[in-house]
């Protein structure tokens, strides 16, 4: 009796990997572009919302610029609105260096008639602002809700009178100093 020790045969096994692991990368694949996806979508609604039309208002965020804006248009308007019948160049002159375009023609049609009314009936109008807020200041471009108070006075026979008007206006900021392109009776 022979003792051989019989070895058993032993086959080679390959081992494969399990479902598991053959879907994790495709899993990591999936994830890494979803991630791509959403982070490209938060980006462009997050600059839409710095570009939207009440972001690019700086009327409600910078009160610098607002109170320049607020402030150059009631000094322009209290000019250009007060005159006195025997000194109507004086408010020409400040008109013709505080309006332009639109603006400007109006208000030279409506002072023809005040240069032809005023000597006759001896008239003097101080206006003042007595309110004002801007409802839009985009880049160089400002529109405004402006309220008025007239009181008018007739040197010959000392008749006073006042009144209250409401205007719309739009400023435009031209050489670095806020100029008047368009004022709306309201």
């Amino acid at each position: 009796m022979s003792t051989d020790v019989v070895e058993p045969e032993v086959e080679e096994v390959l081992v494969t990997p399990g479902p598991r692991r053959a879907r994790l990368p495709l899993l990591l694949v999936a994830a890494a572009v979803v991630l791509a996806g959403a982070g490209a979508w938060f980006t462009v609604e997050a600059h839409a919302l710095r570009s939207s039309g009440s972001a690019a208002n700086h009327a409600l965020a910078d009160t610098g610029a607002t109170a320049e804006v607020n402030s150059a248009v009631t000094l322009s308007l209290n000019r250009i609105f007060s005159y006195s019948y025997d000194r109507t160049e004086v408010t020409e002159q400040a008109a013709s260096k505080l309006l332009r375009g639109k603006a400007l023609d109006t208000y030279n049609q409506l002072f023809g008639q005040v240069r032809q009314l005023a000597p006759r009936q001896k008239l003097v109008l101080s206006t003042r602002v007595v309110s004002s807020a801007v409802q839009s200041l985009i880049g160089d471009q400002a529109k405004l809700l402006v309220f008025l108070d007239q009181s008018a006075t007739r040197a010959d026979n000392a008749a006073i009178s006042s009144a209250a008007s409401q205007l719309s206006v739009t400023a435009e900021k031209q050489n670095g100093t806020w100029v008047i392109t368009d004022l709306t009776p309201r």
